[in-house]
């Protein structure tokens, strides 16, 4: 009898010890992030942004850090041999006219995009018009410019989408009314260039991570992209490659002064809703955390350049930065962190009137009047 309570005394020891052990499990990561994120981050000291090294020159500083950066995106895709551009419909619209084209834009991509030439004499001053991100993939250069000759539920999806984020009015279309040659084109992932089996962040996450297996980074490809996108641009007779531009929102926002900071055909940028500190964006208390981040991931830049010191890579081309007081992605401290690093940056160079920044009472979104101020901004810096 003793032999048999104490038998049971024991096995109700193991099975405490088992229940403790599960309630008090051992972990080291919470909410998707690493328990010794704060660690992690007190590591970030940014060494090659401007004023952070011993370049005094800023030219020979600006070297430095686009060579840095370009190294740590990882291998660009080669560029296409030819262009071969053939226009396959266009539409006559007030104002200009919409030509839905096809063109090499590298090695392995043959895309399509839609390129909007003013009525009139040119040559004209471009701008690359970059789609938005939105989870939503089913349209890419659609957000940008309205399609035509495609399904009606194509259309349907394009209108809507430009009702939520820009008050009903295709940035594109707008810009090309008031004399601007605008090509936009989908981004990987995006549009007709997305997964057969549907495209959504799932997927993007193993297109990103199949992508780094490959010896190659999806943001960084996406902005490559964009770079080759604007030498296409500024090669037609119709533009003047002098005056070439760029404008997103959202994610298109980050591919605007990304593309400013990789090209010097860039002489003009607007960048709506998206700005940030790396420390913001990756933060226990504001609950952003990334998700990986897939379309501004370039790892181990990271290391060397937060997100404002990239964009000042474009100084002393004119950019301007609006973002929204109520936006949820973006907290207006780090914004505003953001601004500061950056026009010390321009002021530094003698060149604090080529930046315009702004915070402004709206959320994530780029309405008629911040189109209008877009428009503004391109007249003074490109006309």
């Amino acid at each position: 009898m003793i032999r048999k309570i104490v038998g049971l005394v024991a096995a109700a020891g193991i099975l405490s010890v088992a229940a403790s052990a599960q309630n008090n499990k051992a972990y080291e990561l919470q909410r998707d992030m690493p328990l010794f994120l704060d660690s992690l981050k007190t590591e970030f000291t940014y060494p090659m942004a401007w004023g952070n090294n011993g370049i005094k020159d800023f030219d020979e500083w600006k070297s430095a850090a686009k060579g840095k950066l370009i190294e740590e995106m990882l291998l660009p895709p080669p560029r296409a041999n030819a262009y071969d551009m053939v226009i396959l419909e266009s539409e006559k619209r007030d104002g200009y006219t919409a030509h839905k084209i096809e063109f090499n834009l590298t090695k392995y991509s043959r895309v399509k995009g839609y390129l909007l030439i003013p009525d009139g004499d040119g040559p004209f001053p471009g701008i690359i018009a970059l789609h938005d991100h939105g989870a939503h993939f089913t349209i890419g250069k659609e957000k940008m410019v309205k399609p035509f000759g495609v399904d009606q539920a194509v259309l349907e999806d394009s209108d809507a989408w430009a009702d939520n984020l820009y008050e009903g009015q295709y940035v594109g279309d707008y810009l090309a009314q008031n004399g601007y040659a605008v090509l936009s084109t989908d981004a990987l992932m995006w549009g007709e260039r997305g997964c057969k089996e549907g495209s959504d962040n799932t997927h993007l996450a193993s297109v990103a991570g199949n992508m780094l297996l490959l010896g190659r980074n999806l943001s960084s490809w996406m902005s490559f992209e964009d770079s080759y996108a604007a030498e296409f641009l500024a090669s037609l007779p119709e533009t003047d490659s002098d005056r070439i531009g760029c404008v997103g929102l959202s994610m298109g926002g980050y591919r605007s002064w990304m593309l400013a900071a990789l090209s010097p055909l860039i002489k003009a940028s607007v960048a709506v809703c998206w700005m940030t500190t790396q420390d913001a964006m990756m933060d226990w208390k504001y609950g952003r955390h990334e998700r990986g981040g897939f379309a501004n991931n370039l790892g181990g830049v990271f290391a060397q350049l937060d997100y404002p010191h990239i964009a000042t890579l474009a100084c002393p081309n004119a950019m301007m930065l609006i973002n929204g007081e109520t936006d949820k992605l973006f907290k207006p401290h780090a914004v505003r962190e953001c601004y500061e690093t950056m026009h010390k940056v321009w002021d530094s160079c003698g060149e604090g009137d080529k930046l315009e920044t702004h915070l402004l009472p709206m959320g994530h979104e780029m309405p008629k009047s911040v189109q209008k101020m877009t428009l503004d901004f391109f007249d003074k810096n490109l006309k």
